[in-house]
């Protein structure tokens, strides 16, 4: 029952003022757990009664196991997003012919990762392999 009505409740008028950072809904999450394994009621920020289930240490335990996975999914989650837009993603013929062509004309490995949106270590590596680079 508890779980239906917070469920229903997401995005209601009664809900809590959200801040900022609630907007991304791992931040969310993560406040709601962080306020229940604090002992306090995450909507009202009331204190937990000492009887709640939350108050067992099994729960805590897993409430701080869940916690710390949110955060490290939330951490390598940000990572992405700083990479460059083509970080990761397979080279293609046309796309090695404009990097060489490119750095063959004066173009530095630095200017080359802006260009393509690939990480430095990316264009270092391509031109090491087609023999630019030692």
């Amino acid at each position: 029952m508890a779980r239906q009505y917070i469920l229903n409740k997401q995005g209601s008028a009664n809900e809590s003022p959200e801040t900022p950072s609630q907007h991304d809904p791992r931040e969310h999450q993560l406040a709601i757990l962080e306020a229940l394994a604090d002992g306090v009621d995450p909507f009202t920020t009331e204190e937990l009664p000492h009887e709640s289930i939350y108050q067992h240490a099994k729960v805590l335990r897993a409430l701080q196991s869940a916690i710390a996975a949110l955060k490290k999914q939330h951490e390598k989650a940000s990572q992405r997003e700083k990479l460059p837009a083509k970080a990761g993603k397979p080279w293609d013929d046309e796309e090695d012919t404009r990097l060489l062509e490119a750095f063959d004309g004066g173009t530095s490995p630095k200017e080359l990762s802006e260009i393509h949106g690939r990480t430095l270590g990316a264009i270092q590596s391509r031109l090491t392999k087609k023999g630019r680079l030692q």
